[in-house]
């Protein structure tokens, strides 16, 4: 994986900025991970995709990550300060896609794990039992009862709950949570952490401050924005200071 250089950052963020948070995801990898086409980058698991994208954090924004989160109980905005090392919680992933198990008494499944297509085919769906019937179905490659085969289709509930259990076990990555406290009224909760969207918004914010720059620099200098954004952060943020 490789790091995002400035011009990169804002050729990314101007194409992706008013796309789904999947396209921004695969727009990210596609630019740092070249070595993979958009298909096989599609393929990856969704805790193979979220472990690049912690990487890319650390190459963008340093080790740890600050944000924001509403308490449910008082609303109150709480700030929160975590390591990438203490998301990880999935070693480095590779670009192979495995067929997984679950069998219990009576049922054998074959399956293999959610990836970005897949959420891509459910985004739409009309409510939450439809899409998790659609993609139980596109993710369960063979299933039988007491040796009979079923249609992925006719599983039930109890069965779908056990296979969802079984990805998270398989793909630890795929489902983050953060352990939470309100010092205000004292309520615990454990809240989803979604590196795309946690991601998406640095870069955003690093984009606009790097045409701010371009703007102050091309005023003061006469110099155009590929001359600009060539330039290290370093060099850039002299001639900032002697500008203003």
């Amino acid at each position: 994986m490789r790091s995002l250089s400035a011009y990169d950052l804002l050729r990314v963020w101007e194409v992706g900025e008013d796309w789904h948070p999947l396209d921004k995801a695969l727009t990210l990898l596609a630019a740092t991970c070249p070595e993979l086409t958009r298909d096989e980058l599609a393929a990856l698991s969704i805790g193979q995709r979220d472990a690049r994208l912690l990487t890319l954090h650390e190459q963008t924004s340093g080790p740890r990550l600050n944000g924001f989160v509403e308490c449910p109980r008082c609303a109150e905005r709480l700030e929160f300060d975590v390591s990438v090392a203490d998301l990880r919680v999935a070693a480095e992933p590779d670009a192979r896609e495995e067929v997984q198990e679950l069998v219990t008494d009576d049922l054998a499944l074959r399956f293999r794990l959610p990836n970005s297509r897949d959420l891509a085919a459910v985004a739409g769906g009309r409510d939450p039992a439809t899409a998790r019937g659609l993609l139980v179905q596109r993710c369960v490659l063979q299933a039988s009862r007491d040796g009979v085969p079923v249609a992925a289709s006719e599983l039930s509930a109890d069965e779908i709950a056990e296979l969802a259990q079984r990805m998270s076990e398989c793909d630890p990555q795929a489902e983050v949570l953060l352990d939470l406290r309100c010092p205000s009224c004292d309520q615990a909760w454990q809240a989803l952490f979604d590196i795309v969207t946690f991601l998406w918004a640095e870069l955003a914010a690093q984009a606009k401050r790097l045409l701010r720059e371009v703007h102050t620099l091309a005023r003061a200098y006469g110099w155009h924005e590929s001359e600009i954004l060539s330039m290290s952060a370093r060099r850039r943020q002299f001639y900032l200071e002697m500008a203003t």
